[in-house]
């Protein structure tokens, strides 16, 4: 990232691993928009996901297409947005078009996420979809501009190490 722009990230992390309370949290830290990415799905990608079905990489294709455009149109104004983003193809589209983008991946546990997205209430992605994110997830190469960061703690205390990351990779 830039110094002259504000911080544009990716909060991702399999299902459950909390993307949306952190990435609130680290938008609100940093002073910028945030961006909810399931908002970005087409309506059959949550109908297929609501029925069992884990999403294929054409499913997926039109969803980073748009949030593609949003990081792009938020490079100089910087943007915390929450996206799976479970493999190094897909972080690639999302990084070519906003090349100041950093990735923070929300780490944890399949036995803590299990335990979080059966707690839930309300969200299109059902726990059985679990095991397939963990098979899909390919996580930050050394290459990549980004940190993981652990979720056993607090949202708060996850937020704050997120909040630290970022400013480190800022420098």
């Amino acid at each position: 990232m830039s110094r002259n722009t504000a911080p544009l990230v990716i909060v991702m992390g399999v299902s459950g691993s909390g993307k949306t309370t952190v990435g609130q949290l680290l938008a609100q830290g940093l002073g910028v928009p945030y961006a909810e990415g399931d908002d970005f799905h087409p309506a059959p990608n949550v109908a297929k996901m609501r029925a069992g079905h884990p999403l294929d990489d054409e499913d997926r294709r039109p969803w980073l297409d748009e949030i593609a455009q949003w990081l792009a149109s938020h490079a100089d104004s910087g943007g915390v947005m929450t996206c799976s983003a479970l493999k190094r193809r897909y972080r690639d589209r999302l990084a070519s078009a906003a090349p100041n983008l950093c990735f923070l991946h929300l780490d944890g546990s399949p036995e803590l996420i299990a335990a979080r997205i059966t707690a839930r209430r309300g969200h299109f992605m059902p726990p059985d979809l679990l095991k397939s994110q963990f098979a899909d997830l390919e996580p930050l190469d050394d290459d990549e501009a980004g940190a993981a960061i652990p979720i056993d703690g607090t949202p708060q205390e996850t937020a704050a190490l997120a909040h630290s990351a970022v400013t480190l990779l800022s420098r």
